[in-house]
């Protein structure tokens, strides 16, 4: 059934996968009491719901047409958040290095990054207004040699408050490293982090990402991802989507979709309960109801069953093909286990919890645009 088989045409997704394997191999652990810098800068997420390794070697396309299923949807919204985790791991990575430099107070200096090998210039400025709120600190890494080009050739600039740190980190991995990010062009990454949390969340993350691209080749290609993470105690609450303009969903029509979800998960037992819909794009809509009912897996998975089989389908053919799209689906630490039937009491409450959660906008996610200050 090629129109159903069409949603998993994935290619390869090596840009999305090296841009957590960067992150990864650039962890550097932030040590205390190094001046002025921020120690953290990022919500944890369980690992039951934050996976970059997909069960099938990081191809959705590798199954058969008879077995394909709602379990391949949950694989992949994985490897979604781990993206947008990855974002605010790279942040605290940059932010680790720089900590070395021992920076207590405003200065300028220039050094040669160990990853490109390339002069960058950092600056740090005191009282810093952005988007109508005056910080403690901002940070701003240029590459040097890029300062005259339209983007003033901008790596990376945070603007933060300490004690509780609270603030807002903006990077183009372009310009922070050209030799594993040369193909990222224009990606921008934002982490809007706040160690206090709010009247719910012990803390607080707000990821956004814009400018993605796969090779021209690939017809599946994520552009924008817009992702909260919210800390109460144990559990981590999840909810985003990611856009995918010029994508095939079903036949080649039918081109441009929304990846919307929402998730939660316990450090304690790393396990987790999601839900996904797969809205249009261009769909202007916040409505729970609407993003994860009207076009949940199993409505989108049907209608595109029927338009395939205008004059029926075998119950027994059709019952296969809807396997485990029955919301919600379940996680354990080794990722998806199935969907629709509770493994336990355990997952129950997070169950319970994502019912109050809701995706963003569809359409504001696929316009999203970012930008430094």
């Amino acid at each position: 059934m090629k129109t159903v088989k069409s949603i998993f045409k994935l290619v390869s997704l090596a840009l999305l996968v090296s841009l957590i394997t960067i992150s990864c191999d650039e962890q550097t652990e932030i040590k205390p009491d190094k001046g002025i810098l921020p120690q953290s800068f990022g919500v944890d997420i369980p690992s039951s719901i934050s996976n970059p390794n997909l069960a099938n070697g990081g191809r959705i396309s590798g199954r058969s047409e008879e077995n394909i299923s709602g379990d391949d949807v949950y694989e992949l919204l994985g490897l979604f958040i781990a993206i947008g985790e990855g974002s605010s791991d790279l942040t605290e990575a940059i932010i680790g290095a720089i900590s070395l430099y021992n920076i207590e107070s405003v200065q300028v200096l220039t050094y040669t990054s160990d990853d490109d090998g390339r002069d960058k210039t950092l600056v740090v400025t005191q009282n810093s207004e952005f988007e109508g709120q005056t910080y403690e600190y901002q940070l701003t890494i240029t590459d040097a040699d890029s300062e005259g080009n339209q983007d003033g050739g901008k790596a990376m600039q945070v603007f933060w408050n300490n004690d509780p740190v609270k603030g807002v980190a903006i990077l183009k991995p372009y310009n922070i490293d050209r030799v594993h990010d040369a193909d990222h062009g224009e990606a921008i990454y934002r982490i809007d982090y706040n160690s206090a949390g709010n009247s719910v969340y012990d803390a607080t993350m707000e990821v956004s990402i814009s400018g993605l691209t796969l090779d021209e080749n690939d017809q599946f290609s994520l552009r924008t991802l817009r992702m909260f993470v919210g800390k109460r105690g144990d559990d981590v609450d999840v909810f985003g989507n990611s856009s995918h303009p010029e994508a095939q969903l079903f036949s080649p029509a039918d081109k441009g979709f929304n990846w919307a979800f929402v998730a939660s998960g316990n450090d304690v037992s790393n396990i987790g309960v999601a839900e996904v819909g797969l809205p249009p794009g261009n769909l202007d809509s916040s409505e729970r109801s609407v993003l994860l009912d009207d076009y949940s897996l199993r409505a989108v998975f049907t209608q595109a069953i029927e338009e395939a089989f205008p004059g029926g389908i075998d119950q027994t053919i059709l019952d296969a093909y809807l396997v485990n799209t029955n919301p919600p689906g379940y996680f354990d630490k080794d990722g998806f286990l199935n969907a629709g039937e509770s493994p336990g009491a355990a997952w129950d409450g997070l169950a319970e919890r994502i019912k109050d959660l809701t995706p963003y906008n569809p359409l504001e996610t696929t316009n999203l645009e970012l930008s430094f200050k």
